[in-house]
């Protein structure tokens, strides 16, 4: 069984399997391994059979690799309040390594709060998965970090040091961004009023519908008459008018 939990023969039927075939010899009831490598790690079990009498037996092997440079990450900027996580890895090590971390060319204690020069600090060290986290981050964390991994198969690695910066919230950057939007709103409104008063922007206003209608008869709105009884009433109308012509007429003469 190796690390991961899954299991294969190393052995079957007397012969090595494919993984093994080239590096792995059995003698008796013994393994050989001409050559190792960290994935060999893990738990082997060995099954007697015969006579009746089956027997199994189990053995772990723990093939010591010494750890590689980890590969670090540290989060360059972070704003005062906020939460911060700084991660270490390495994963050639075997056994797996243990993590600590370095401030400023100081070492991290794994509990802060025992030590007289780091009461203060709110940091949680993880050195089992080399996590190097920061609930609420103040101006005091800022510095210069690195992490180391080590094991008993060989000296211990480092990463490259990275610095973290812990900067304060920008509140007069934030009131600026705040009145420039407000200006640019105000000259936007400013502008679409101006070009609606010029009548640059369409009106909403519905034109109106003209309808033509044509003009009322003389008697009462009926429908206009073109017979010959038309012609009879502009006859009399001209005999009236002419009529009163020569009345007014007469009556000069008189006086």
């Amino acid at each position: 069984m190796d690390l991961k939990g899954s299991q294969t023969y190393v052995i079957f039927d007397g012969k090595a399997t494919g993984p093994y075939s080239s590096r792995v010899t059995m003698y008796g009831s013994n393994l050989r391994f001409s050559k190792v490598t960290r994935k060999d790690s893990g738990m082997y079990d060995c099954e007697v059979s015969g006579n009746g009498q089956p027997g199994e037996a189990r053995v772990k092997l723990t093939v010591l690799v010494p750890p590689s440079p980890p590969l670090c990450r540290v989060p360059s900027s972070v704003t005062t309040g906020n939460k911060a996580v700084l991660t270490c890895h390495d994963n050639d090590g075997s056994p797996p390594p243990k993590y600590n971390w370095y401030k400023d060319g100081v070492l991290l204690p794994l509990e802060p709060s025992k030590i007289s020069g780091f009461k203060n600090a709110t940091y949680r060290l993880n050195t089992d998965t080399g996590n190097l986290d920061f609930p609420r981050v103040n101006k005091m964390d800022s510095g210069q970090y690195y992490c180391e991994a080590s094991n008993s198969a060989g000296p211990p690695q480092r990463c490259k040091v990275a610095k973290m910066e812990v900067r304060d919230l920008n509140t007069g950057g934030i009131v600026a961004g705040v009145i420039v939007a407000l200006l640019l709103l105000a000259l936007l409104g400013f502008g679409i009023w101006y070009a609606h008063k010029k009548g640059y922007l369409p009106s909403d206003k519905p034109k109106p519908n003209v309808v033509y209608q044509p003009p009322s008869s003389l008697y009462g709105g009926e429908e206009e008459d073109t017979g010959p009884n038309k012609i009879q009433y502009e006859e009399a109308d001209t005999m009236t008018e002419q009529h009163k012509k020569h009345i007014l007429y007469e009556r000069v003469r008189a006086q």
